[in-house]
């Protein structure tokens, strides 16, 4: 009922507002009508600040009327039907630093740009963690952004794999088809994932759970670290993920991307079609993508059984962008199916499969190529459907959405019975959001939002790991932004209420779990600075106070945790997670060198653990599960503290500008303030890392060949030696070193225009037996034949990716 009269009340300021807007006469003085029509044209030319040659397919583009365009074969743009006011324009193109500034749209404007060459994004315009579009130099907490082009020019097996180019982030993985984001150092419930406006909602709290999005309708990744409780509520208290997939072609014309990649290491083979068109406002978006491959190898594993998978995905939006604003409808539907590794071998060290009647048997090399899943398996859809709006009234803007997603999880464990569904999660979402945003006023940026969603899942498997439960929470906010000279000053604050009605938990008809409801209330709040001290320095300082209300597995768990030794208790007195973070960081820009540095200091109160249960007697509490004596925990809070480092060292010495030698390092470290088994490390601290490229960018090589690129990488990851060694929770990680290699270019033709991309990459090129320590595969069973404890990570890996673009000009 609640979700109603949200879902009602933001449709009733949607009709209200294009009902004024459409009458002319809601903000107007009496006797007058108000003027919304007044559209102007934005144009000009793009060229190389160096050589003076134009760019051609520059990107120029409008964040908040979601308006853009590309530079022809000439440097030439224009965007037209722009609405009176200021927008904020970013000029941006691969291998340059984009431009980003304000334009005053109350006539027809012209203006010409020159882009200088940079690797390091120091000047885009980002959305995240912000009420409004906004330069990347003026938000105070660190954001990185990821385009499309850096995705194909990098390699991985899914999109979050991607994201480790940035320092500060991690994967915690199982296999090539699952993982989970790690921002500096926080993961699973502690990191939120946006995907246009919508808050993802899957199963996150799980090790076998990733992101349920295509990379190959992914545009942008805007990724925050740090809390950004203020804007989002509960669970961004590491940072937000956010995944922008829905950006309009320019106005009048169809574009379409076919694209393809083929690794050899799992044989995983790709296949994308992007089509998107726009037709005087009318605009929409289709793609469709398939993926498979077989098992991985090693040097010293050999192929490693059921580490296949399966994805083939749907999508798209259609929508119309008008001088009052714009309105979407987006749908997407994902389906994986992945092997679940297990690790177990014979006593030769080979992996064996279970077969029917509790037989097991060697995999053999055709079961090695299938990239059709083994028992035991998941199958992953995820449904959703979706809003996105901005409505213009007169100066001010209102923007909303509302998002409607199904989250199926099945997992299949019985060789017996191969239909069986051992665990079968449904889980449905609705989310709301609702945002006004202020006119600029005297250096003045404000916004008051509503946010918050409302879910139910329900167990239909054979085994219940968490109860059927319903969740309602709200949050209302309000963020401002002053800008003085060169200085910006940002902060906000927010409340939020969630509630939880959880059933009872099942064993079969047997309930082992009882049934209970709990409501967590928080503020929270931030208030920070970015401060552009000179043309080269640019300084940031933030404090934010984050919060997450803890989960139903940290509440209602009774169970045996899967491959552990570990029998697990919820709690249900558990309090929210709070933190208090502060964060700094310094950026030094020139022509020849530029310099980021960031450090940070989380604290936290509540933070959520889980601690081994004393017997009466006073010895350890012992649960018999299935014949098995495992030891039993429950999870409590304690206070712990999180610290960090990353830095960003780019060279490009002259007269050699063409060369870049980028350097980045990440470091956290994690304690508990009260020792844990006379353990003070928290589990799961990503490695320190740094990582050495050096990259050869030649924009115009030939006439036919543009955009080449050809790098050579050393990854090193450290040992990881302060781990959480309790309960058996984790152990010591050795260090290693990675070569990686790429090399790619654009071909174009006489107008200039690309006829195909093509890129060629190498990973691990020395064949490195390698274990990642956040790797859930780290902890699978011993191999008997040679004494080593785990599954290891990929070794040498090809890649070769092809992008082929189509476009088509329908005034012609």
């Amino acid at each position: 009922m609640r979700t109603i009269s949200i879902t009602v009340f933001i449709f009733f300021l949607f009709f209200n507002s294009t009902t004024a807007i459409a009458q002319g006469n809601a903000f107007a003085e009496p006797g007058k009508k108000f003027i919304t029509g007044i559209k102007g044209t934005f144009s000009g030319r793009v060229t190389d600040a160096a050589t003076g040659a134009a760019i051609a397919g520059a990107t120029v583009y409008i964040s908040d009327i979601r308006s853009g365009t590309a530079s022809d074969a000439a440097g030439h743009f224009k965007i037209s039907n722009i609405p009176q006011g200021i927008h904020l324009v970013e000029i941006s193109h691969i291998g340059y630093s984009s431009i980003v500034e304000n334009i005053d749209i109350s006539t027809d404007v012209t203006k010409d740009y020159a882009l200088s060459e940079s690797i390091i994004e120091n000047n885009a315009v980002v959305v995240t963690g912000v009420t409004g579009a906004t330069q990347l130099k003026k938000v105070p907490f660190a954001v990185s952004v990821l385009r499309r082009e850096d995705f194909f020019r990098n390699t991985s097996s899914n999109i979050i794999e991607s994201l480790t180019k940035i320092s500060g982030v991690s994967t915690l993985a199982t296999g090539p088809a699952i993982s989970k984001p790690v921002i500096r150092g926080l993961s699973y419930n502690r990191v939120l994932t946006i995907n246009d406006g919508v808050r993802q909602e899957g199963q996150q709290w799980g090790d076998e759970h990733g992101i349920e999005i295509d990379e190959a309708s992914v545009h942008k990744i805007e990724l925050l670290k740090g809390p950004a409780s203020i804007i989002y509520g509960s669970d961004a208290m590491a940072g937000v993920v956010n995944i922008i997939t829905n950006v309009p072609v320019p106005v009048n014309t169809i574009k379409a991307n076919l694209s393809s990649n083929y690794q050899t290491n799992n044989h995983l083979s790709t296949i994308n079609l992007n089509m998107g068109g726009n037709k005087n406002g009318f605009n929409w978006n289709l793609y469709t993508s398939n993926k498979a491959a077989g098992d991985y190898k090693n040097k010293y594993d050999g192929r490693v059984f059921n580490s296949k998978f399966t994805e083939n995905n749907i999508g798209g939006y259609a929508g119309y962008n008008g001088k009052w604003g714009f309105s979407h409808l987006i749908i997407s539907n994902f389906n994986l199916k992945a092997g679940l590794i297990e690790g177990e071998r014979d006593g030769d060290g080979f992996f064996i499969k279970n077969l029917a009647g509790g037989i097991t048997e060697r995999a053999n090399n055709q079961d090695f190529k299938t990239s059709t899943p083994f028992i035991p398996y998941q199958h992953i859809r995820h449904f959703k459907i979706a809003t996105d709006n901005n409505i213009k009234l007169g100066k001010n803007q209102l923007t909303f959405n509302i998002g409607y997603q199904q989250n199926q999880r099945e997992e299949f464990g019985n060789p017996d019975n191969t239909g069986e569904r051992a665990l079968f999660f449904n889980l449905k979402t609705i989310t709301y959001t609702a945002q006004y945003r202020l006119a600029e006023m005297k250096g003045w940026k404000t916004s008051f939002g509503i946010n918050g969603m409302q879910q139910k899942n329900t167990n239909k498997g054979e085994e219940q790991l968490i109860p059927d439960y319903s969740l309602f929470d709200l949050g209302v906010y309000a963020f401002t932004q002053k800008t003085i000279k060169h200085i910006t000053l940002s902060g906000g604050v927010r409340f939020d209420n969630r509630n939880v009605h959880a059933s009872a938990l099942l064993d079969g008809s047997a309930i082992k779990g009882n049934a209970f409801k709990r409501s967590f209330s928080n503020f929270s709040g931030s208030i920070g600075m970015a401060a552009q001290v000179t043309d080269a320095v640019n300084l940031k300082f933030n404090i934010a106070r984050g919060f997450r209300a803890p989960s139903i597995p940290e509440m209602a768990s009774n169970g045996a945790h899967e491959g552990t030794i570990r029998y697990e208790y919820g709690n249900t007195r558990l309090k929210s997670e709070t933190s208090l973070q502060l964060d700094a960081g310094i950026d030094y820009n020139t022509e020849h060198i530029s310099v980021g540095l960031s450090a940070f200091y989380n604290s936290f109160d509540n933070f959520i653990f889980y601690r081994k249960l004393q017997s009466a007697m006073g010895s350890d509490s012992i649960v018999n599960y299935n014949g098995e004596d495992l030891t039993a925990f429950q999870f409590d809070q304690t206070k712990a503290a999180l610290t960090g480092l990353e830095a960003t060292v780019d060279i490009h010495p002259h007269p050699l500008d063409w060369l870049h030698i980028l350097n980045t390092f990440s470091v956290v470290s994690g304690q508990l303030r009260n020792p844990v088994e006379g353990n003070t490390y928290l589990p799961f601290i990503p490695a320190s890392k740094l990582v050495t490229e050096f990259k050869g960018s030649f924009n115009r090589l030939t006439k036919q060949v543009q955009n080449f690129y050809i790098k050579f990488e050393v990854d090193n990851t450290f040992s990881k030696k302060n781990v959480f060694t309790a309960y058996n929770t984790e152990t010591v990680t050795t260090g290693y070193t990675l070569l990686n290699a790429g090399i790619g270019t654009d071909f174009v033709n006489k107008k200039n225009q690309t006829i195909f991309s093509l890129g060629f990459s190498a990973l691990n090129i020395g064949d490195v037996a390698y274990q990642n320590h956040l790797s859930r595969l780290k902890y699978a069973e011993e191999n008997q034949a040679t004494g080593r404890m785990g599954v290891f990570n990929m070794g040498r890996n090809f890649s070769i990716k092809l992008n082929i673009p189509l476009t088509v000009n329908l005034n012609k």
